[in-house]
């Protein structure tokens, strides 16, 4: 089985080929090929990889599928005594890839 550890979009995530991923908003267009090139460890069968702190001659390719909105959360302030309230939503913008092979 293969699969590498990859920094993106300032958190570790463990891809597959074959599969994909929602990871914060990456600013591609949907049908584009993206190349992640920050990749920590790799395993390739029973060989194993481990970059210090990257693997430079390692890449993944991946396709943007499309750009979505997470799930909204509350956000709720409250002073205690004061009478003040403060009620907001946020929703993260989201991409989805999909990772097309490790080269």
């Amino acid at each position: 089985m293969t699969y590498a550890i990859v920094d993106v979009g300032g958190s570790q995530i463990i891809v597959e080929p074959g599969k994909f991923y929602d990871l914060n908003y990456i600013p591609a267009d949907p049908g584009d090929t993206i190349n992640l090139n920050r990749v920590l460890f790799l395993s390739n069968g029973s060989n194993y990889y481990v970059g210090k702190p990257c693997l430079n001659e390692i890449f993944i390719q991946a396709t943007v599928l499309r750009h979505f909105g997470g799930n909204k959360i509350t956000v709720f302030k409250m002073k205690s005594k004061k009478n003040s309230r403060f009620r907001r939503g946020h929703r993260q913008k989201l991409t989805r890839i999909f990772i097309e092979n490790i080269v």
